[in-house]
């Protein structure tokens, strides 16, 4: 299937393409050996924020309706310096008009007010700001247009074990006659924050067959294949077997099966002539 991408639209060509990654950087080094938790992480693409590698900002939610967005440069010594901060307070009862005051932090900065809330409106969207209480949404680098039949998925980067970590809200949308903008809801908690780099992702897209299931309860015969089959998969597993250098025991079998259903055995070498802790993609 082909997914068609294209640039955010205030800053086309900025910021990392999508891509699919299975590794998380701060899960143990033994999750490298499952297979399944790996799979679930490289689902769909990470999507990244609209940056150049010398950019950066970051959002606080002080409560009370009151967020604030600082943007970042950083020097040639490759210091992060503020140019300026942008701050909202939201009408109480959310009846009213929003208000924002734009600070900077440097003297004769190179831009005006207004460019500045230019680049604030390239990275979130201040309208979704407090819906619901703490919300702030991030816009991506790019966007995706689906083939018929498919849509999209936008939600919160999978696997991504850092605390604190604010709660994200997950959208379905029909992208394939939508132009959806990828953006991201987090629903941030007073006094929390959330940084924008170029290298680090806002979410992640997921894209799902728009088309209707039906459960049906497996006959006994089913249920006697199906465990059968398992239980002919975990004795091969078991023989198979393996400790690393730092005792944990994990098998191989479940990736090699996947590689020879997929027909990608011969592209691969087989893990047992691999080391243990080398290789990255078994479990």
């Amino acid at each position: 299937m082909e997914v068609t991408i294209y640039p955010n639209q205030a800053r086309p060509g900025v910021g990392l393409r999508p891509k699919s990654e299975s590794q998380r950087p701060l899960l143990p080094q033994h999750s490298r050996h499952c297979p399944v938790l790996e799979a679930g992480s490289a689902l769909g693409y990470l999507v990244y924020p609209p940056l150049e590698k010398h950019e950066a900002f970051f959002v606080d939610y002080h409560g009370e309706g009151v967020y604030e967005f600082k943007y970042f440069l950083a020097n040639a010594q490759g210091k992060w310096e503020p140019l300026f901060a942008v701050r909202w307070q939201l009408p109480i009862g959310s009846i009213g008009k929003m208000t924002d005051e734009v600070a900077f932090a440097v003297e004769n900065p190179p831009i005006d007010e207004d460019a500045a809330r230019r680049i604030v409106r390239a990275f979130i969207v201040p309208e979704d700001l407090g819906t619901p209480p703490g919300a702030v949404t991030f816009r991506g680098a790019y966007n995706f247009h689906t083939p018929e039949g498919w849509d999209t998925v936008y939600t919160s980067v999978l696997n991504h074990i850092d605390r604190p970590q604010a709660p994200a809200l997950s959208v379905r949308v029909e992208t394939d006659w939508y132009p959806q903008h990828s953006e991201f809801r987090y629903v941030l908690e007073t006094g929390q924050g959330m940084p924008g780099a170029h290298s680090l992702p806002i979410g992640q897209v997921l894209f799902v067959p728009r088309e209707d299931f039906t459960l049906r309860d497996a006959t006994e015969e089913e249920i006697e294949e199906l465990n059968a089959a398992r239980g002919e998969f975990n004795e091969k597993k078991s023989e198979k077997k393996r400790t690393t250098r730092y005792g944990l025991e994990y098998s191989p079998h479940y990736a090699q099966e996947s590689r020879a259903r997929r027909g990608a055995g011969a592209s691969h070498s087989d893990p047992e002539d691999d080391d243990e802790d080398d290789h990255e993609d078994e479990g």
